[in-house]
Parts: C-alpha cells; structure tokens; sequence
C-alpha cells in the first residue's frame, strides 16, 4: 500500500503520459496516479479495453482519468492531445515520452520505412511534446517532463540501428531541453530501462521457449545474461517510481540526467 505522504505528493499535478495503455506507460500511469496525479492516458488498443483501463485508474485512486486517441506520428495531433488534457483536466504539468516501437534488421536489410517511423515515434513525438508543453511550465514557472529513453540509449547492440539512434537521440534532447529550461523552474530528465517485464517481452520468451523446446524460466535467464549482470527484470511499476521521484520536489534541481534502471547493463 501506499504511503500517504507519497499518495500526495503529485496531487492537483496533471500528467501526459504516452504509449500508457500498455506495458512500461501503464506502469508509470498507475504509479502517477497512486500518488495523486490526474492522467491522461494515450495509446492505441481495443476501445472497451482501455475505458476499462482509464475507469479502473480512475475508481482505485480517486482521481481523474482521460484518454486521448491522438495519433502520435502527426505533430497536429500531438498539440491537439495537449490541448485537450488542459481543457479536460487542467493545465500540463507532467509530460513523460514513453511511446516508442522496434524493429531488428542489420544495416544493410534495415527497411527505410521502419526506419523513418521509429525515428519518428521514438524521437521526434518527444521533441513535438515538449514543444507543445513547455511555453505554458515557463508561464507557471513549474513542470516535470521525463523521457522513457532505454540502455539503447546509453549504449548499442546489433540490429537495432534505428532504435539506438533514436533513443541516443532521446538522451541528448534531454539534455538541450533541462539547459534551455534550467531557470524556468522546469526539470527534464530521461530513464534509461534495461529488460522489463512487460506483457509484450513475455510473449516473446513464451514463444522463444516453445520454438526452442526451452523452459520459459531458462529463456528469461539467458534472455537477461547476455545483457544484464543483475538477473532480474525491471517492473513497469517500479520506472513509475522512478519517474515519480523526478517528478517530485525532492527532485527539483535534477535536470539533464540520463538515469538507468537496468541491472547493472550499463555499468560493464
């Protein structure tokens, strides 16, 4: 259960959150909300589900729970989903950049068309929302945006050309954005997650495991040996601490940081 002192400690706050009706951006949505925040949430799935999802945040933390359908690769959209949180719920004071997409070639066979996207989803939606969000932080002189980066952004690995530039990318946006907002009384931070278990990574050890004729138990281990000294997963949940953290006062004068959560990935 949580505390009270952390179940307000983002309350009369308003939250972004993007890529939320699902894995890592759930996560943060529910730990955002459990300590005060109003949400909106964003993402694309099946309508009834994510009502339930939006109705269920809602009913659990007592506060208020939006959707926004804005698809994230048309920058319009994107200033429209801020609009319509400040005018559903109040005023941005949160932004966390969490869609992203993936897909694994070699250079050479890398499709240009899954390039462009996931350049575009994974690096340029964040640049469209923090534009979008901070001329009215400096007005209020107050506001928290935190990008879902990854240990790809920190260092690389085969295959991933796109999502390695794009999340390199993240970390540097990062770091221009807390520089250009360092007196405006706004922080920008980004987390940097190793594996996390999310439905999506289950599935895939599920159906490495059968391919294999494997236990999904020995799959998993392998899965986080080859990257990660700590053999563990990362929950979803537990970058929604994190991303509380930095979104609280205690917090106030970290800005520019690139933070992994990663079982020691990026420390070898």
């Amino acid at each position: 259960m949580i505390s009270q002192g952390v179940k307000d400690m983002l309350k009369d706050r308003t939250a972004i959150i993007t890529g939320s009706t699902s894995g890592i951006g759930l996560g943060i949505a529910e730990t955002l909300a459990a300590a005060g925040a109003t949400v909106m949430l964003n993402g694309f799935g099946d309508a009834v589900r994510i009502e339930e999802i939006r109705r269920n945040l809602a009913e659990r933390h007592g506060v208020r729970v939006a959707y926004s359908g804005a698809d994230l690769s048309k920058p319009a959209e994107v200033r429209l989903m801020v609009e319509q949180t400040a005018a559903e719920l109040g005023a941005v004071d949160i932004l966390v950049n969490n869609a992203g997409i993936q897909h694994v070639a070699s250079i050479g066979e890398f499709p240009d068309d899954k390039w462009d996207a996931i350049l575009a989803i994974n690096l340029s939606v964040a640049f469209h929302a923090i534009k979008a969000v901070v001329p009215g932080m400096q007005e209020r002189r107050w506001g928290r945006i935190v990008n879902i980066a990854s240990a790809h952004g920190l260092v690389a690995s085969t295959g991933k050309a796109a999502y390695v530039a794009a999340k390199h990318g993240v970390v540097g946006l990062t770091k221009v954005v807390a520089l250009e907002l360092a007196n405006d009384g706004v922080t920008c931070n980004a987390i940097c997650p190793g594996w996390v278990d999310t439905p999506l990574v289950e599935r895939q050890v599920e159906a490495q495991a059968r391919e294999a004729g494997m236990a999904v138990d020995q799959v998993r281990d392998e899965l986080l040996r080859e990257k990660q000294p700590m053999l563990a997963f990362t929950t979803p949940e537990e970058i929604g601490a994190l991303a509380v953290f930095l979104c609280s006062d205690a917090a106030a004068t970290m800005t520019g940081t690139a933070l992994p959560i990663d079982g020691g990935w990026t420390a070898q």
